[in-house]
């Protein structure tokens, strides 16, 4: 009876210790590319991040609901920036070394593309959108917005020219 709970105990610790080798081996695999936040795409990125959150909150914080323009603006807003924060964890993690079947270069270019154009509309309602109220507080949430908004838009044009320049330097070999 002593040796089959020997025999138990050691299987455990071995097992356990199989886990940890195997947890180890797995987890230093994992890369984590610091130097990517120092390359202008990188810094663009993390003020995208910044200003976007900036753009949507600004305006979550009023009742926008009373003006329909500000619904389209609520979208753009939220939707890529969730999706840039998809992106920064991509390119930090270098999850796109990982899979090579996907056309990174081309991935981006038309994400940054259709970010620059769908939030250059947005900043423009968002900016024709603004006028003075009872309520100051939304007027100067509002306005704040679009000044971000058209930052956020400048952002995502830089990227949009590093998008196409590595799409085409890609292209070209």
């Amino acid at each position: 009876m002593e040796e089959q709970q020997r025999t138990r105990s050691h299987t455990v610790t071995t097992t356990a210790s199989s886990f940890a080798e195997n947890f180890s081996t797995t987890s230093s695999s994992f890369a984590y590319d610091r130097e990517f936040l120092r390359t202008v795409p990188g810094l663009l990125i993390v003020a995208e991040i910044i200003l976007g959150l900036l753009v949507w909150t600004l305006i979550a914080g009023t009742e926008y609901f009373r003006v329909p323009a500000f619904g389209w603006v609520m979208f753009v807003a939220v939707f890529y920036w969730v999706l840039t924060v998809f992106f920064l964890i991509i390119y930090i993690t270098t999850t796109y070394t990982r899979i090579p079947q996907v056309p990174w270069t081309t991935v981006g270019l038309c994400f940054n593309g259709s970010a620059f154009i769908l939030y250059l509309s947005a900043a423009v309602v968002d900016a024709s959108s603004v006028s003075p109220e009872k309520d100051s507080h939304n007027f100067n949430s509002w306005a704040a917005s679009s000044f971000f908004a058209f930052l956020v838009t400048i952002c995502y044009a830089g990227n949009t020219y590093f998008s196409f320049i590595a799409w085409r330097s890609r292209t070209v070999q």
